[in-house]
C-alpha cells in the first residue's frame, strides 16, 4: 500500500497493554515515553513532585498514565488512559488498560482498534489465569500482533530458563486460540532494560527490543484491503452558484481500494454507477484506501443518505436482519432477553431485538456455559439479534469495522454492549 510522505502522514500504530495488577503495565508505559523522550519538562518536574509525595526513592514512571486520583492513591490503574507519543519512525497511540477482572469491558474498549496488543507477565509468576483471560480477550477481538512482555527479569536474575518457561507455557495456551502473531520480550520496566535500550544482563536474548519491535511490526497486513467498503456519514450539497450541481458523499473508508472509474454498487437500493472523484480535503486523490477519511462523487445522481454504503459491484458484503454475534455486555443493569436496542453499525443506526443467548463464556477458564443465560457486566457471551432493518455486514474476523457494532439503551442513551458479528 503506498505510503504518502511527511510527518502528519507517518504511519500510525495503535496499541494496548494488559496485564495483572501490579504486573507494571503502567511502568512500562512510563518508561516507553520517558526512555523515547516523549516527556515535557513541566511533565516531568510534575512527575518528580508527586514521586516525592509519595516517598518513592526514584522518579515513579507509573505516575504518567495512572492520571485519577484514586489510581495514584491506590496504585492500581481504573479508567482506559490514553496516551500519545511519537518517534522518527512512527506515531503511536497507547490504550493503557485495567487489569482486574471487574474491568474486563474497559479492556475491550481500549484494545477494539489495536493493531497490538503487549500482555506483560510478571517473570515471578509466569503465565497465570488473568494472562490468559487476557489472550483470549485479544484473540476474541481479532487483534493481529500479540506481543508478551516478560517483565521484572531482574527480580528473577535475568533467568534464561524462567523466560523460556514463561514463553513454552503461553506459546502452548495460545495455540488453542485465534492468535496469528506473537512475540516474547524480557524486559525491566523499572529499569529499561529491553524497552528501549537493550540490556547487559540478556546477552542470551537474541531478538529485538520492546521499542524497535513497536516501530517495525509490519501492519499494513492488518487492514483489508480486497473487500471495497465506504460507509456514507454525510452528503454534501452546497447548492451555491460555484457548485450547484455538486453532489459528494463523504465517509472513512473501512476496508478495500476506490479508483475513479470503479464500478460500484449502493446499499441498500442496488443502484450502480461509476466513481467519478476522490477528494482529500482540497487535493483529487487516485486511489482511497483505510483508513482514509474522503470525498467520493459518481457519475450518476442517485439518492444516497447517511448510513447508505458503498460497495464494489461484485463484491457485496452479508445484508440480513438476523445476526449473531460476540457481545461484550459493558452496563450494569443485565441484558433483556426479548429486550429492544438502538444499534449502531458503521454510520447506520437501526433498533433491534435480542432474542436468543446462545451461550456465556466463563471469563475464568475460557469454557462455554450454556445453562447461565443472563448477561451481566463484563459478561462475553454469544447471542442472536434481530434488526428492524438489514444491516451489510462482514464477519468480524473478515473485517473488523463493518463486523462491528454497539447497542445503545433507548431509555438513557448508554452504550451496553460491543458486538463482533460471527
Amino acid at each position: 500500500m503506498p505510503k504518502e510522505r511527511g510527518y502528519l502522514n507517518m504511519e500510525l500504530l495503535r496499541f494496548t497493554t494488559a496485564g495483572s495488577v501490579d504486573d507494571g503495565k503502567s511502568t512500562l508505559i512510563g518508561r516507553l515515553l520517558y526512555d523515547s523522550k516523549a516527556i515535557f519538562a513541566d511533565q516531568m518536574e510534575a512527575l518528580q513532585r508527586a514521586s516525592e509525595m509519595r516517598g518513592d526513592d526514584r522518579i515513579n514512571l507509573a505516575l504518567l498514565t495512572d492520571g485519577l486520583r484514586a489510581e495514584r492513591e491506590q496504585g492500581i490503574t481504573i479508567d482506559v488512559a490514553y496516551r500519545y507519543f511519537a518517534t522518527p519512525k512512527r506515531k503511536f497511540i497507547i490504550a493503557d488498560t485495567p487489569g482486574h477482572i471487574q474491568y474486563t469491558r474497559n479492556m475491550v474498549t481500549g484494545a477494539s482498534t489495536a493493531n497490538a496488543a503487549i500482555i506483560l507477565v510478571d517473570a515471578r509468576n509466569g503465565v497465570i489465569e488473568q494472562t490468559l483471560r487476557h489472550a483470549f480477550i485479544a484473540s476474541l477481538l481479532q487483534i493481529p500482533h500479540v506481543i508478551v512482555a516478560v517483565n521484572k527479569m531482574d527480580l528473577v536474575n535475568f533467568s534464561e530458563d524462567v523466560f523460556e518457561e514463561i514463553r513454552d507455557h503461553f506459546s502452548a495456551e495460545a495455540a488453542k486460540m485465534d492468535i496469528q502473531d506473537i512475540h516474547y520480550v524480557p524486559i525491566s520496566a523499572l529499569h529499561g532494560d529491553n524497552v528501549v535500550k537493550r540490556s547487559l544482563y540478556t546477552d542470551w536474548f537474541g531478538g529485538p527490543t520492546l521499542m524497535y519491535l513497536l516501530e517495525y511490526l509490519h501492519i499494513g497486513s492488518d487492514y483489508n484491503h480486497i473487500d471495497g467498503r465506504f460507509p456514507v456519514q454525510y452528503v454534501i450539497r452546497p447548492q451555491n452558484d460555484e457548485y450547484h450541481d455538486f453532489r459528494g458523499y463523504t465517509g472513512r473508508v473501512a476496508s478495500g481500494i476506490f479508483k475513479p472509474g470503479d464500478i460500484v454498487k449502493i446499499l441498500p437500493s442496488g443502484f450502480s454507477s461509476r466513481i467519478k472523484s476522490i477528494t482529500n480535503f482540497d487535493q483529487e486523490l487516485d486511489m482511497a484506501f483505510t483508513p482514509q477519511s474522503v470525498t467520493i462523487t459518481l457519475d450518476d445522481d442517485i439518492d444516497i443518505s447517511r448510513g447508505d454504503m458503498i460497495v464494489r459491484e461484485n463484491n457485496v458484503p452479508k445484508i440480513d436482519q438476523d445476526i449473531t454475534m460476540m457481545v461484550c455486555w459493558l452496563n450494569e443493569k443485565p441484558m433483556q432477553l426479548g429486550g429492544k436496542y438502538t444499534v449502531k453499525h458503521t454510520t447506520h443506526e437501526v433498533r433491534c431485538i435480542t432474542k436468543e443467548v446462545i451461550y456465556k463464556i466463563n471469563i475464568n477458564n475460557l469454557s462455554r456455559d450454556t445453562e447461565d443465560k443472563i448477561i451481566r457486566l463484563n459478561d462475553i457471551a454469544r447471542i442472536n439479534i434481530r434488526t428492524t432493518k438489514p444491516l451489510f455486514f462482514d464477519s468480524y474476523r473478515k473485517n473488523r469495522i463493518t463486523g462491528s457494532l454497539i447497542l445503545i439503551d433507548e431509555a438513557t442513551n448508554e452504550t451496553v454492549g460491543a458486538g463482533m458479528i460471527v
